[in-house]
Parts: structure tokens; C-alpha cells; sequence
């Protein structure tokens, strides 16, 4: 059960220990683990830490067409430009969440597993974001 992305605008990345990403609406969602950018340069790994990639910036101002979750707790964005960007699921840590605009808070904690608070069902598109 995640907030709705679809339709979202990428406005801002903030790069560090942990990436962040905001997009219209005031939803976030936060990168605390290896993420995979498919983007017009092949394919890029993008950790958050003290040199963060910036390759992210290629998806700023873009849209996006579908957001999901995989079984295996991986968050797989897709952007209307045909970028798409996967989250890993961590083994023994968090490694990404979603915080939408109402409070609500998605967040994979270790094993894939998804935590969920505060989500509306009226707001969510079950698996899809």
C-alpha cells in the first residue's frame, strides 16, 4: 500500500548519506541503499554516502508513468522519459520509504518487507505507487 506517485514531477534531488527525492505534491521518497538508473547513458549505480553519483539529475523534471513494488521489497519507478530507477531491498537494513504529503510513511525495512503507517486506501493503488 504506497502513496500514489503516478503522475508526480521529480522537482528536487538532494544528494548525501542518504538520497533524496521530491517530487509535486510534497511527496519524498528517501534512498538509503544502491539504486539502478537506466537512464540515456546505459545503465548507472547510484549509492548514497559521502560521493553520491549524480546521475540522478537526468530524471529532474521528468514524470512519473508507473511505480511499484517488487515481492521481493525492490521499489521500481519507471519515468514518462522511459528512465527507470530500482531501488535494492537490504538485507539487514532499511533502504528506502516513501513519505506522502498526507503523513502517510512507507518504509522496506531489512528482508524486503514493507512498513506500513497512516496510508488512506482511497489515496494508494495497492503494490503501486
Amino acid at each position: 500500500m504506497l502513496p500514489t506517485m503516478v503522475g508526480r514531477r521529480l522537482e528536487y534531488l538532494r544528494l548525501g548519506h542518504a538520497i533524496v527525492l521530491g517530487f509535486s505534491g510534497g511527496l519524498q521518497v528517501l534512498i538509503e541503499a544502491v539504486a539502478h538508473l537506466d537512464g540515456p547513458d546505459g545503465r548507472v549505480d547510484v549509492e548514497p554516502g559521502d560521493n553520491p553519483s549524480d546521475a540522478l539529475a537526468v530524471v529532474l523534471g521528468d514524470v512519473v508513468r508507473e511505480a511499484r513494488t517488487r515481492e521481493t521489497g525492490e521499489l521500481d519507478i519507471t519515468f514518462e522519459s522511459g528512465a527507470g530507477l530500482v531501488v535494492d531491498a537490504d538485507a539487514d537494513v532499511e533502504s528506502w520509504a516513501i513519505a506522502g504529503p498526507d503523513g502517510s510513511l512507507v518504509v522496506c525495512v531489512s528482508r524486503g518487507e514493507l512498513a506500513v503507517w497512516g496510508t488512506d486506501r482511497a489515496q494508494c493503488d495497492g503494490a503501486s505507487a
